[in-house]
Formats: structure tokens, sequence, C-alpha cells
């Protein structure tokens, strides 16, 4: 049998998207999800080249029954990261809602118990975001958007980060666990930290 991978599904946000896409490319047995929103955010920002330097396979929302989360009953992943997530996509998620590539992968994740790590881009009242071509803004999420990344967080085998450093913590912590259970069966960890 093959060795497990990541799945990794990006929404249609560019707050730590670049971060995100750096992360990546310390990574080793990834597969890439890009919402529809996403592939668009990817190429506004200019950040196309950044997603192909990860050398991982990119699947993009094409399908109406989102056909890739099949992969999930068929073993193919040991953890799912979402990162970015847009208040629409963690307001779904909150609510069980499964009607996209990303939303189908959360609820098949959590329907195989395939463990999730969600960055949440709306997690404090007041906060600086990228927009394309470098330019930073203030976002003050609403109230019902804390609510739901504050309902999230309670979902088992779920966890939501607040910050790069919190994300790529979970994400090497999960693999050093996986690392060790599997005897080195081919999970590979890079030590590469974003400063």
């Amino acid at each position: 049998m093959c060795a497990q991978r990541l799945a990794w599904a990006i929404t249609g946000s560019g707050h730590y998207l670049r971060e995100s896409l750096a992360i990546l490319q310390t990574l080793q047995d990834v597969d890439i999800y890009l919402s529809r929103a996403a592939a668009e955010i990817i190429r506004q920002y200019g950040f196309q080249a950044q997603l192909d330097a990860t050398g991982h396979k990119v699947y993009q929302d094409k399908t109406a029954s989102s056909v890739p989360v099949e992969r999930f009953y068929e073993g193919v992943y040991h953890t799912l990261v979402i990162s970015p997530a847009t208040s629409n996509t963690i307001a779904k998620m909150a609510y069980g809602f499964s009607d996209s590539l990303v939303t189908n992968l959360f609820a098949q994740a959590g329907k195989t118990r395939v463990d999730s790590i969600v960055f949440a881009c709306d997690t404090a009242p007041e906060l600086e975001s990228e927009a394309p071509r470098d330019h930073m803004v203030k976002v003050f999420p609403r109230q019902i958007d804390l609510e739901n990344v504050s309902r999230l967080k309670l979902f088992a085998d779920t966890a939501v980060v607040e910050n790069m450093t919190d994300l790529q913590s979970a994400i090497m912590q999960r693999l050093v666990s996986l690392h060790d259970l599997s005897l080195h069966a081919g999970v590979q960890v890079t030590n590469h930290l974003i400063d």
C-alpha cells in the first residue's frame, strides 16, 4: 500500500495565501484542491508561479459532484488542511453544508475520521489582510464570522488555527505523529519554518 498523503484545500481568500503557498513548498506528498474562487484569487494576486513551485498535483473545482472526495474513502489521505479558509467556507462547514469542493472535502474527512486543520481568515475583531498587488487592508470580521469560527472549533478531529505559526506547528505535529506511528513508512517531514 502506498503511503498516505496530505490533502490541502485553498479557498478564495488572499489572507495569508502567500504564506500558505510558502508552507506548501516545504512539504512532500501533498495534493492541492482549489475552489473556483481560489483559482481566480491565485491569478488575481499573481501567485500562479508560487503554486506551480510547490510541485504538487492540483485539483480544481470543476465537477458538480466533487469527484475527488472519493479519495478519502480510498484511504489516500491522513490529514486535510484548509488554508486559507474564507468566512463563507467556515460558515458552511460550521453548519454542515457540503455544496462545494472544499466543504465536501471537509465533510468527507469528518465522515472518514481524517483529521482536519483549518486556518480561518476571520478570527479577531480587526485584522490586516493582503489585497492584490501587495496592498494591505484593514478587515473587521462580523460577529457572526467570529461565532462560526468558535462553532467549528467544537468539531471532532478538527483543529482551527489562527495564525501561520500555529498552522505550521499543527501540520508538523501531525506529520511527526504519523511518522512515529508509521515507523518511517513513507511520511516525510521537512524542517523549514516560516519567519
